[in-house]
């Protein structure tokens, strides 16, 4: 059986409930936090732990907490990124709508930790009717003396806010996501300076995943030592997957970080129950449309033949020519019906929707790279086609201020990459 700490409760009935939290130990890791530890012993904790971004970039988060500026005087934030816009990701949006007081002690023991006095929740346009359901949460869990002033009776006051997106992509980038929380147009700032040190509104602002937030509450349960102890290597803890294309079992899954092998998780009843009506596995998308697609004898086995197993590390070994990445856990199957030139049609046909066009090479090419692909599915496409797709590709790559770029022409290279023969049939 897998270990579950952000899932341990999701089958219990009313778990979104107050009372049905506290009666299965809600809050109590926000009492041990606030009452008992100083901000900088649970910081520690946090380092200890190895907790990564669970967002996609797979930052340790406690170095990231540690770099947080604290000029004397100013405010500082906490900005949980619940813009859950990575195709193929839906993990965040399960635990909101399932237990949203797990999300919400996970802010309060993190806030704490970061001195911040308010707190927002930025959650995309989609997700509306979540909205309710977390403004619930936050009401109850403020009538009961966890946010608001005076928590727990300390001297520490909390608010929490929720703030709906307006339905674009690019604010799932931190810098974008700022930029619109302060109601202006979401575009990716510059860097530096880094959010941790002119964030929301020119103050020092930490931004971090729903998933990530909420794993702080059973790393301080159990001490960040014994999360650590879990998974292997740098992958440390456990990550939630939100499995989805040709499987027999569509869903959310909490993993062991590289205690499981792709195959294993393909193929198990306990989670994904194999490729549907029994055919072949011909491609994954391992992380959200953003990260390299692999072959079926890549993606189950890395470069010297050992099995690929489900961690940061193994996932990327090889580097872009042969692996791919985790990213933010959108884990996509492909069977062998799946022509991989149609499916990267859809990939850019939505980059370049989702471009806010401020770097020219993403504004430019994503729209190029999407009219080439169209030609080539419809009929009309030239086996020169396939080479311009990856000159492009390469000249968008490390060229623009926010990742979209990189999101854009990843999938581009690795399509052409490792099924050129899919391109050619379309072609011919």
């Amino acid at each position: 059986m897998s270990t579950k700490l952000l899932l341990k409760y999701d089958h219990i009935p009313n778990i979104n409930r107050l009372e049905v939290y506290k009666q299965h130990g809600g809050y109590a890791s926000a009492e041990k936090a606030i009452k008992t530890m100083t901000s900088d012993a649970i910081v520690d904790e946090v380092k200890k732990s190895g907790l990564r971004g669970r967002g996609g970039a797979g930052f340790p988060t406690g170095m990231k907490w540690s770099f947080l500026a604290k000029p004397p005087g100013v405010a500082r934030y906490l900005v949980c990124n619940a813009d859950e816009s990575e195709p193929g990701t839906f993990k965040d949006r399960y635990l909101m709508e399932r237990n949203p007081h797990l999300l919400l002690e996970g802010m309060l023991c993190s806030s704490f930790a970061l001195g911040a006095n308010t707190s927002y929740i930025y959650i995309r346009g989609e997700y509306f009717y979540i909205v309710p359901i977390l403004e619930k949460a936050i009401e109850d869990a403020k009538a009961a003396g966890y946010l608001g002033k005076n928590i727990l009776g300390t001297d520490y006051n909390l608010e929490i806010y929720v703030q709906v997106g307006g339905g674009a992509y690019i604010c799932g980038e931190e810098t974008a996501l700022l930029e619109s929380l302060e109601g202006k147009r979401g575009n990716p700032r510059m860097k530096p300076p880094f959010p941790a040190v002119a964030g929301l509104w020119g103050c020092p602002t930490v931004v971090n995943n729903v998933e990530t937030i909420a794993s702080v509450v059973s790393i301080l349960e159990n001490g960040g030592d014994e999360y650590a102890k879990l998974g292997v290597g740098k992958s440390t803890g456990t990550k939630l997957i939100s499995a989805s294309g040709h499987i027999n079992k569509p869903g959310v899954y909490e993993i062991e970080l590289g205690k499981v092998s792709v195959e294993e998780f393909i193929n198990s009843d306990e989670y994904c129950g194999g490729v549907w009506k029994g055919r072949k596995l011909k491609a994954v998308v391992a992380g959200g449309s953003s990260v390299p697609i692999l072959p079926t004898h890549l993606i189950l086995q890395t470069s010297d033949g050992k099995p690929r197993m489900m961690s940061y590390e193994s996932l990327g070994e090889g580097g872009f020519a042969t692996g791919t990445m985790l990213g933010s856990g959108g884990f996509i199957v492909m069977d062998e019906t799946v022509n991989i030139a149609e499916n990267l049609y859809t990939f850019n046909r939505f980059y370049h929707h989702e471009s806010c066009g401020q770097c020219s090479p993403c504004r430019e090419g994503t729209g190029w790279m999407e009219k080439i692909t169209h030609s080539i599915i419809s009929g009309h496409g030239k086996n020169s086609d396939i080479d311009l797709l990856w000159d492009i590709q390469s000249k968008i790559d490390g060229k623009t201020i926010c990742p979209l770029g990189e999101a854009a022409a990843w999938p581009v290279a690795s399509a052409v990459r490792h099924f050129r023969d899919d391109f050619e049939k379309l072609i011919h």
